[in-house]
């Protein structure tokens, strides 16, 4: 199968395992018999796939992994996961909306912030100012009409 990796380095999702998915409401562990890189995806045999037919009934879902298996982040890291749902405020205290995604640019990783609006703000100094994991938010130096 191929998988598409959000983990970096890419290949670095072979080593958390297992894999888990939902297919229609349904969750199911899967296990890494073998896996590499190739390109920008990664190829993997799952046990107890064996053809083009079976594989395809995962075909457009997510991997997921248990968060236990993540490494421990240094203070004032965060997983994008811990930052999507914060609510975003700005310099003038004018809450802009909620953190929905992050994407990456290539230059900076940017939050997607979906309010009134939808904003994209770079997740970098000047314009990251505090992530506040208690009250959830995150201050921005943007303007709510950029």
């Amino acid at each position: 199968m191929k998988i598409f990796s959000y983990t970096y380095p890419r290949k670095n999702i072979l080593s958390y395992q297992p894999w888990h998915i939902n297919v229609d409401g349904n969750w199911q562990t899967l296990e890494v018999v073998q896996g590499r890189l190739q390109g920008k995806t990664i190829v993997a045999q799952i046990k107890d796939v064996f053809d083009k037919e079976q594989a395809r009934a995962y075909m457009g879902t997510d991997l997921y992994i248990e968060k236990l298996q993540l490494p421990q982040l240094k203070a004032g890291e965060y997983y994008w996961d811990d930052l999507i749902g914060l609510e975003v405020i700005n310099k003038a205290k004018i809450v802009l909306g909620k953190v929905s995604n992050l994407v990456d640019t290539g230059s900076n990783n940017v939050l997607v912030v979906n309010g009134k609006r939808e904003y994209w703000v770079p997740y970098i100094s000047p314009f990251l100012i505090k992530v506040d994991m208690d009250n959830q938010t995150i201050l921005v130096d943007w303007d709510e009409n950029f």
